[in-house]
């Protein structure tokens, strides 16, 4: 090795030394969410095209996020519900994803994983957080938006299907898809199916529910 004057100088032979090296999770290795099946119509799988409806919310709590599944038939019938346990990531995962953290959580580690143990098929999955619409990367069916409050001056969530529903804008053939089928769920208050997915899983939590073993 050569030194600054031109010097040759002979360098030191290495050290047998251990580095310790601390070995951070993956930036993917978040907690499994683990799905419990609350209420089902036992062995019903729809096949598709079908008029039943999933009703996916997703929100964050102290603990982390939580998301609830609510399938339906064409006038509002429960025909399976299902919830997740918290998912929390940690400083590390918070600061390697960024802004893209929400929509990556709500939409496919969550909401992707509730629909993949959920058996009953769907013709479409309404939300009421604009993160799940990042979940329309994942599945096959259309993927609207229930957004109650829409500000004047604000972006919109998505694209424009009808008043204060919107669809992912990377698939506007989703629109068409998504009016036709809900022409025919007329008289359906939207806001109504994700109240009772609150309520249930509020008192699912009371009963113990998220502490069991998943359900196959």
């Amino acid at each position: 090795m050569l030194t600054i004057d031109g010097r040759e100088e002979h360098e030191p032979r290495a050290r047998n030394r251990t580095i310790p090296v601390k070995t951070l999770p993956r930036p993917d290795e978040f907690y499994l969410v683990d799905v419990v099946r609350v209420n089902s119509t036992k062995g019903r799988v729809v096949a598709a095209p079908c008029q039943n409806l999933g009703f996916l919310s997703v929100f964050q709590e102290q603990n982390g996020y939580l998301g609830g599944y609510l399938v339906t038939n064409s006038w509002g019938r429960p025909l399976e519900f299902r919830l997740s346990s918290a998912v929390a990531p940690n400083k590390v995962q918070q600061i390697l994803y960024g802004d893209t953290l929400p929509g990556y959580l709500c939409g496919e580690v969550i909401g992707k994983t509730l629909i993949d143990k959920t058996p009953t098929a769907v013709g479409i999955v309404l939300t009421d957080n604009p993160n799940v619409l990042e979940l329309r990367r994942h599945i096959e069916q259309p993927v609207a938006l229930w957004h109650c409050l829409v500000e004047p001056d604000a972006s919109t969530p998505g694209l424009e299907v009808a008043p204060r529903l919107f669809c992912h804008p990377q698939f506007p053939a989703d629109a068409a898809a998504i009016r036709e089928l809900l022409e025919k769920q007329a008289g359906l208050e939207f806001h109504e199916p994700f109240s009772r997915i609150r309520e249930a899983m509020g008192e699912a939590r009371k009963l113990g529910v998220t502490t069991r073993s998943a359900a196959a």
